[in-house]
């Protein structure tokens, strides 16, 4: 959960930061404004529906939560883990892997790999699911952060439209001085809202979601390619030669026998 912390105390300490600035001069309530708000946030929303289906901004809701929640992934204790089991298969065979998928509960895509295998499934159809399904995750995230950097395009230009909406209100009413000053507030506080939504929130997250898109990538690649080995029984050496391959030399396994 260390990525995951970290990633959330960065989005609590950008706003503390903001908050604690804003509330330097001790008139912070003045950066608060409904209407402004009313605009980017409920503008933002709508704006990104039409180009989005509700059930797409579902799906990204969760799969943003998802990945916030998510630890950082590990693609060197991957690849030792599926080295490991290459080992355990070459001693045992698929009878020991067997034993080992209860202990595989935090890696079900490696746990439905190797179930597949000792229940008899060829390796060809093996590999041909694992890619299915490894195509299948790598897209959900990578339409969430679609979602994401839609938004986060939308945000500031629905600020910009505040701002023409304030700026009108104000002109209209140059002839009622009490009238000019909320009304330049809510020209200056929605381009402020839509750029700290815009910056601070949906550009972030759809950067996290990139990321960890990339990393899954590389994570059920290594995977999917320790299993089919395993499958075709290959030595644990050549298992090694297979998972360095897909891995930076910094990262690379090593058969200890």
């Amino acid at each position: 959960m260390r990525a995951s912390l970290t990633a959330i105390f960065a989005f609590a300490a950008s706003f503390a930061l903001l908050a604690a600035a804003l509330a330097l001069d001790g008139n912070a309530a003045a950066f608060v404004d409904a209407r402004a708000a009313l605009i980017v946030l409920g503008g933002t929303f709508a704006v990104t529906l039409v180009s989005f289906s509700p059930a797409e901004l579902g799906l990204a809701a969760r799969e943003t939560w998802a990945a916030l929640a998510a630890p950082r992934l590990n693609r060197k204790s991957a690849a030792d883990r599926v080295l490991k089991i290459a080992e355990r298969t070459r001693k045992d065979g698929m009878l020991g892997v067997e034993r080992l998928l209860p202990q595989l509960r935090h890696d079900p895509f490696l746990a439905r790999a190797l179930g597949m295998l000792v229940d008899g499934v060829t390796v060809r159809e093996v590999e041909r699911m694992l890619e299915d399904e490894r195509l299948a995750t790598v897209q959900r995230r990578t339409a969430t952060a679609d979602v994401l950097r839609r938004a986060a395009d939308i945000a500031p230009a629905m600020g910009l439209i505040g701002t023409l909406v304030g700026l009108v209100q104000m002109l209209g009413a140059l002839d009622e001085p009490h009238a000019i000053g909320p009304a330049m507030a809510v020209a200056l506080l929605t381009t402020f809202y839509g750029a700290v939504l815009g910056t601070m929130v949906l550009g972030p997250l759809a950067a996290k979601l990139d990321r960890t898109s990339s990393d899954e990538h590389d994570m059920l690649t290594i995977y999917a390619a320790g299993a089919a080995a395993i499958g075709r029984n290959d030595h644990p050496r050549q298992v090694e030669h297979i998972l360095n391959a897909l891995l930076p030399p910094a990262e690379r396994v090593h058969y200890s026998r």
